[in-house]
């Protein structure tokens, strides 16, 4: 399997970095969502690194599993190409295509309102992030159990996590009033708010069934945890909106509520299926926290720094709303304008463009990328517990695909 973006023979390189691209630099310590003194206005974070080859040769992605091919990445720093999500899927195309083809069997709705919700959410595609990650884990885990195959477990966990992912993006499409998801209209777009409300519920309640027929408590209570998660991290969001006063460490909690706790369940339930010792599953749930964080901070970061076209909703319009993310939250230490354009919630016209330039050209935009840099940095190490494998090494290029969108 030939990726696009980078030509590193995964079984016989030893990377000077751990990474594929560039060396991620400790920016200081967090407390566990948050930080308590970094001011993110460090140095130059991009550096430099290079693969070391070592004798070549030809090795399967893990043994026993999967078919034995050799991955192989395109590194040429002249020409270097941006990471696709296709390519990092690849080692585990079949699963996600057997996920595609059984998600919208498994939400089984008789009624055919419910039906045709699922499969306009289902039907619009989308990255398969989530279940591509628990595929990823379960096949880099496995080797360290000696499963030669992935378990029914591994297969439905997927299934139960994008299940509840969609049940999310429905509710969050109401709760935002947006009419428009990857392209295509959304579910209360189409069918009205009542359909859209049930429909969410009516996937979470049968993603919990099914995740409740996998017996096995320790994931039960890892996943509804996730659930609860998400119900806090609407109301934190919903009360501390325009709120200038708002902390990082807030920010960074409501983020870990709203996107990194499913992710850090996500593969934390596959490393748990794969049976292996308790200090792997822990680091791989650490794996999933800061993932989820570092993506979170990037998608804020693209409110403010990739057009309307690109972004498919107005540029801003989390500020809009009243919602502060990190860019602000930084931008908001060195503008005092800021606040006052905020707390009077844009009522000026043009006061929501200023806003916007003033986050952009005040460093909240750097400093947002520096926190997203260090907890790419954490990721990293957090993966250092795996055997070296075509899997561990996509899941390291899955951490650079995500710093790629803002570079």
């Amino acid at each position: 399997m030939m990726t696009s973006s980078r030509n590193i023979d995964l079984g016989t390189m030893m990377m000077a970095c751990g990474c594929g691209r560039r060396p991620f630099l400790p920016l200081g310590n967090f407390s566990k969502f948050g930080s308590s003194n970094k001011s993110y206005g460090g140095g130059n974070l991009v550096g430099s690194c290079r693969a070391v080859p070592t004798k070549p040769k030809e090795i399967s992605l893990l043994n026993g599993i999967g078919q034995a091919q050799t991955v192989t990445f395109d590194l040429k720093p002249e020409t270097e190409q941006q990471i696709s999500l296709t390519d990092l899927f690849e080692v585990v195309a079949d699963d996600l295509q057997t996920l595609n083809d059984n998600l919208l069997s498994i939400v089984g709705a008789e009624n055919p309102v419910l039906i045709s919700a699922a499969e306009q959410i289902f039907g619009a595609g989308g990255k398969r992030m989530r279940p591509g990650l628990v595929f990823l884990v379960s096949r880099a885990t496995a080797e360290l159990a000696g499963l030669k195959e992935l378990t029914t477990e591994h297969r439905r966990l997927g299934e139960i996590i994008e299940m509840i992912h969609t049940a999310s993006l429905i509710h969050d499409d109401v709760l935002d009033e947006s009419d428009m998801r990857r392209g295509k209209e959304t579910v209360h777009e189409l069918f009205g708010t009542r359909v859209a409300v049930l429909a969410g519920d009516f996937m979470f309640a049968q993603a919990s069934w099914y995740l409740a027929n996998l017996e096995n408590l320790e994931v039960i209570k890892l996943i509804s945890q996730v659930i609860k998660d998400f119900a806090s991290g609407e109301i934190k969001q919903a009360s501390s909106l325009f709120d200038c006063d708002t902390k990082l460490e807030d920010y960074l909690l409501k983020s870990f509520y709203k996107t990194a706790s499913l992710v850090a369940a996500s593969t934390k339930g596959a490393a748990i299926f794969s049976r292996v010792e308790t200090n792997v599953t822990e680091q791989m749930y650490e794996f999933g926290k800061n993932l989820g964080l570092s993506f979170q901070v990037v998608d804020d970061i693209l409110d403010f720094t990739q057009s309307t076209e690109q972004l498919g909703k107005p540029a801003g319009s989390d500020l809009a709303k009243g919602n502060l993310t990190a860019p602000v939250i930084f931008a908001l230490e060195k503008e005092p304008r800021l606040r006052e354009i905020i707390e009077s919630e844009f009522c000026e016209v043009g006061s929501l463009e200023e806003a916007i330039e003033m986050v952009r050209e005040g460093g909240g935009i750097r400093r947002a990328q520096e926190l997203a840099r260090e907890k790419a940095d954490d990721a990293i190490k957090n993966l250092q517990c795996l055997p070296r494998s075509g899997f561990r090494s996509a899941l390291e290029q899955m951490v650079m695909y995500n710093l790629e969108r803002i570079d």
